[in-house]
């Protein structure tokens, strides 16, 4: 008798905005439809249903013992690094004889960055691709922001990748929460650098309250400065690329080759200003910026409560 894979378990960030969340959910059954040989389930760490606890238990119904967790997530922040993998040890406790691998955060992957370049274009309209075009162009990447720094350095990787052979006057980077620059300073570095026509594009895979928000300060900014011509690029959304990259991490988990980045990881290496996270147990936290909710998990710094960081979810 052949062993059935195992089942693909995606784990989402959560949104207060039902089309964010239904977006998600949405994904994960495309998922399923294009991979009928797998048993297909998804949830959400905090904000929306279903809890990814649920998820599992759907999946544990179906008689799943073996899972692939791939984490729905641009960058490895204390979700994918710690929340997640204290999550999948609890459902462990919950359904004793279950086993799971887990996967990595999608990451700058190519495919990625040419959905990113398509917004761009979208964007920008016709002749968008032409050098002359672009070499007018200068691109804000706005990331969703963390209190890991390692995090933000991935926004940042994100920005010079997608500037590399395209030929835009430049890609700079902000975020709308926890990390500096915020919109308005990104936009205002953008003019002061030179820039007379500015692409804001959101670093997010779905429609939700950041990527709004994102969109509604860019509109403000550029109210206030009619001699800069702003346009808003849309998220990078269920495209075949996502779907095809989610499998691509599936299949990396299931043989073992994750390949995480741990060099610059705060749970792993003392860096400047954060050596307090060296160690500490990994809990799962809230994230205080997606709509104002009351932030459990953050101490009065707006530090989370991370650590224990044995990435055994990646080593």
């Amino acid at each position: 008798m052949t062993t059935p894979p195992p089942a693909l378990l995606v784990a989402g960030h959560g949104t207060r905005d039902e089309a964010g969340a239904e977006a998600f959910r949405s994904f994960v059954r495309e998922l399923g439809r294009r991979h009928p040989e797998l048993p297909v389930a998804g949830g959400f760490i905090e904000l929306s249903p279903p809890p990814l606890g649920d998820a599992v238990a759907e999946l544990v119904g179906q008689g799943v013992r073996r899972f692939a967790a791939v984490p729905l997530m641009l960058v490895s922040a204390g979700h994918a690094k710690g929340d997640i993998p204290a999550a999948l040890a609890r459902e462990k406790e919950r359904h004793p004889g279950i086993s799971y691998t887990y996967g990595r955060p999608l990451g700058p992957h190519p495919s990625l960055l040419a959905v990113l370049e398509r917004r761009l274009d979208e964007a920008l309209g016709a002749g968008a691709a032409s050098p002359e075009e672009r070499a007018g162009v200068t691109v804000l990447l706005v990331g969703r922001g963390s209190t890991d720094p390692d995090a933000n350095a991935e926004v940042h990787k994100a920005a010079r990748l997608l500037w590399e052979g395209r030929g835009y006057a430049g890609v700079e980077t902000a975020f709308v929460s926890l990390a500096a620059p915020d919109v308005p300073a990104g936009l205002d570095r953008c003019a002061k650098l030179g820039a007379r026509r500015i692409v804001v594009l959101p670093y997010f895979l779905f429609t939700g309250i950041l990527p709004d928000r994102v969109r509604r300060q860019t509109e403000d900014w550029a109210a206030a400065h009619p001699e800069v011509e702003v346009l808003s690029a849309d998220v990078i959304g269920p495209e075949p690329e996502l779907l095809d990259l989610v499998m691509e991490r599936y299949r990396e988990a299931v043989a073992g080759d994750l390949r995480m980045n741990c060099d610059s990881c705060v749970y792993r290496i003392a860096l400047p200003g954060f050596e307090d996270k060296v160690g500490l147990p990994q809990q799962p936290h809230f994230h205080p910026d997606d709509d104002g909710h009351d932030g459990h998990g953050h101490d009065g710094h707006g530090h989370h409560h991370h650590g224990g960081h044995t990435h055994s979810h990646a080593h």
